[in-house]
């Protein structure tokens, strides 16, 4: 029987296949890394961002109980509208008694007013008294005078000589006394006055009291301070809280945006205004884009509870990420999607 012979034609197949795969595998990378090279001269990316957006806490003004609640926990609320009552007997209160206050001091106004019209009545009458004695005052020096010249040459006697002079004495006494009167009264008109003034100070204290107890009352009544989602309710009816108690917070409707911490080895070719690709990890499927908008004055680490100090000696050059905030360029229905606290991967396209 003769042997079978056997054709090296296989081995040679076996040895042209391997080459060719080792070519697929390098054009492959190759192809793959001109691709890398490509995207990356034109992009600079990070997965260290998410999103943001602004939370407004709602705090209580005033203290009292809750009297009323008009939402829910993750409802949506527009501005202005009334979310909370609280118990507002006790403030009503002190308005009607800063009222009540007013209406006093109103009274002593009108009564000093009628003080110093008859004060001023009084000291209209000294006033024509002295001018009176004056007068009066004015004739008896003259008979004074006159008399004088008589009782020397004898004309008159000793007895209406003297009582010429009774006459003007007289007279200066009444017209200094009605000086006197008139002045403590004009006197009696300023200090009347100057008490008014004081009272007048008063009524607008009293106003003021008014005024601050309706601010006070309008606490009572919470609203809405921006349209947005209410959550972290953290009030019950009946429930007694303090001024300065936070009762509520309301993420912002048209507040969200993206910070992205990119590394300061990326920030030479970063601009306001440059293009963004956002990839949300909850929603692998939805597009959005962005724009870079603007960049943190300095390092997150600088914002931290504790900030690095190389000055310590112990240095470790550690490559430190700049936020960047990034406006979102997206539908009402996809603005409606995002939530702060998302994680997100960015894109930033600084070539075209």
């Amino acid at each position: 029987m003769a042997k079978e012979q056997t054709t090296p034609q296989e081995p040679k197949k076996k040895n042209k296949v391997i080459p060719i795969i080792l070519g697929l595998v390098l054009l492959g990378g190759i192809i793959f890394g001109i691709k890398e090279y490509i995207y990356y001269s034109k992009h600079e990316d990070t997965d260290d961002a998410q999103i943001d957006g602004d939370i407004s806490p709602v705090v209580a003004r005033v203290g009292g109980y809750v009297d009323s609640i008009f939402f829910e926990e993750n409802q949506h609320v527009t501005k202005g509208q009334v979310l909370v009552k609280i118990d507002d007997r006790d403030y009503k209160v002190k308005l009607e008694q800063a009222i009540a206050a007013k209406q006093g001091a109103g009274s002593s106004t009108g009564v000093n007013q009628a003080q110093v019209l008859s004060q001023t009545a009084n000291s209209a009458s000294a006033r024509a008294q002295a001018l009176s004695a004056q007068a009066r005052l004015e004739k008896a020096n003259k008979d004074y005078a006159r008399y004088a010249n008589l009782v020397k040459d004898g004309s008159i006697t000793q007895q209406q000589f003297d009582q010429a002079k009774a006459d003007r004495d007289v007279a200066e006494a009444t017209y200094k006394a009605a000086q006197d009167q008139y002045k403590a009264s004009v006197e009696q008109i300023g200090a009347t006055r100057s008490q008014m003034t004081v009272i007048n100070t008063g009524v607008t204290q009293r106003q003021v009291d008014i005024d601050y107890a309706k601010l006070q009352l309008s606490y009572t009544t919470i609203k809405a301070p921006a349209s947005g989602i209410t959550s972290k309710k953290a009030i019950q009816v009946g429930q007694l809280v303090q001024a300065g108690q936070t009762l509520f917070s309301i993420v912002n409707d048209n507040s969200i945006y993206i910070t992205a911490n990119f590394k300061e080895t990326q920030l030479e070719n970063l601009r306001n205004g440059e293009k963004v690709e956002v990839e949300v990890d909850a929603y692998p499927d939805l597009k959005v884009e962005g724009t870079v908008y603007n960049f943190s004055p300095a390092t997150g680490a600088k914002f931290s509870l504790l900030p690095p100090d190389n000055a310590t000696g112990n240095f470790v050059k550690v490559v430190q990420r700049v936020p960047v905030k990034i406006k979102i360029n997206a539908a009402k229905d996809v603005m409606e999607k995002l939530r702060p606290g998302m994680s997100v991967k960015v894109s930033v396209i600084y070539k075209d």
